[in-house]
């Protein structure tokens, strides 16, 4: 992989090895957005940095894993994947949605915002709580 490695402590590759653990088991305890991209990918190129920024500005109540597909294809063989960059949001285990194609800061925001709803209240409450403590 060649791609520039994210600063963000909110971002982190995952491989079928570890995919299981850091997504499935993981999206049991917050949000996780998968980001399924390959290097060839110019929309996936375009999506990374407004997704990563979004997560940045969520401050760790979604975390994004990147899975590249070239080095993953089981992966995005289970998920029916068609054409990238592929993006699954996981709660509880489970899908909760997805999109393709690259999209704007905004929509991306507006999208996470549409599909957690109630989440990212609860969860934005419960962070706020344990810095109080």
């Amino acid at each position: 992989m060649s791609h520039k490695p994210s600063v963000s402590p909110y971002v982190y590759d995952v491989d079928e090895a570890s995919y299981d653990k850091k997504v499935i088991q993981a999206s049991r305890r917050q949000p996780i957005l998968v980001d399924f991209w390959a290097e060839w990918c110019a929309p996936c190129l375009s999506l990374s940095p407004a997704l990563e920024r979004v997560i940045d500005e969520l401050e760790g109540l979604v975390l994004l894993a990147k899975v590249e597909v070239d080095d993953n294809m089981h992966l995005a063989g289970h998920y029916r994947l068609r054409g990238f960059p592929t993006v699954i949001l996981f709660v509880d285990g489970q899908e909760v949605g997805r999109f393709h194609g690259s999209r704007a800061s905004h929509w991306l925001r507006d999208w996470i915002e549409e599909h957690l709803g109630d989440c990212l209240g609860h969860a934005s409450k419960r962070s706020a709580s344990d810095t109080k403590t």
